[in-house]
């Protein structure tokens, strides 16, 4: 698909939405294992069009000392020791997911990534809390900014619930493959882009209405 390396800073005054999502060991982010993190890259096509263009992914080993509470991993499926899991340190899944964010940064003259998550301060949380375990450097991210999908798609659908939000936006989801970090931020980032894109629709249809009414 044929993309602007442009049009996405000016659409986001300079900003850069990266979807992400956190699966984790509990909700507390100073003392619950972060135990995988992707992350899916937004791009803009020559007509405006948001779209999901590659998502990174990581299996993250548990910080030592991490709790995991059982409940937790009985929604995941997660099981930590599993020999085939192929989990990294922290610095390492960090560095991972940092690396092509940098990249497209660079790329489209953005200034800096901005989360976008399904209650994004959630996820911002356990990166920065692993961000600080492990020293890793050069973050992407903003420290504070994000675009939360579940205050949107109460905007436009009425609906917070990830797997409701995005079955009301017409987009397919299977809730078997929900809670794994690479399902759900895809899901999130197609949700994202149908939101901005339909608002955008909705914008050229009254500037067009309105361009109508002065002639």
């Amino acid at each position: 698909m044929l993309w602007s390396t442009t049009l996405i800073a000016k659409r986001f005054r300079g900003f850069l939405p990266v979807v992400v999502d956190v699966e984790t060991g509990g909700f507390n982010s100073q003392t619950d294992a972060l135990l995988e993190i992707a992350a899916t890259i937004l791009r803009l096509d020559n007509n405006g069009k948001l779209f999901a263009a590659e998502t990174h992914s990581c299996h993250v080993e548990p910080f030592e000392g991490a709790n995991i509470e059982p409940a937790a991993l009985e929604i995941t499926g997660i099981r930590p020791d599993h020999p085939l899991r192929m989990a990294v340190e922290e610095k390492a899944a960090l560095d991972h997911i940092f690396k092509p964010i940098r990249a497209e940064l660079k790329a489209t003259n953005c200034t800096r990534a901005v989360l976008v998550g399904h209650n994004p301060s959630f996820d911002l949380s356990f990166i920065q809390a692993a961000i600080a375990r492990s020293k890793a450097k050069r973050n992407p991210f903003h420290a504070f900014s994000t675009f939360d999908t579940a205050t949107l798609a109460g905007l436009a659908y009425g609906q917070t619930v990830l797997a409701r939000a995005v079955e009301a936006a017409g987009i397919s989801w299977k809730e078997g493959e929900a809670h794994s970090a690479i399902y759900d931020t895809e899901r999130t980032a197609d949700l994202f882009c149908t939101i901005i894109n339909r608002w955008s629709e909705l914008s050229l249809q009254a500037d067009g209405q309105a361009a109508s009414k002065e002639l």
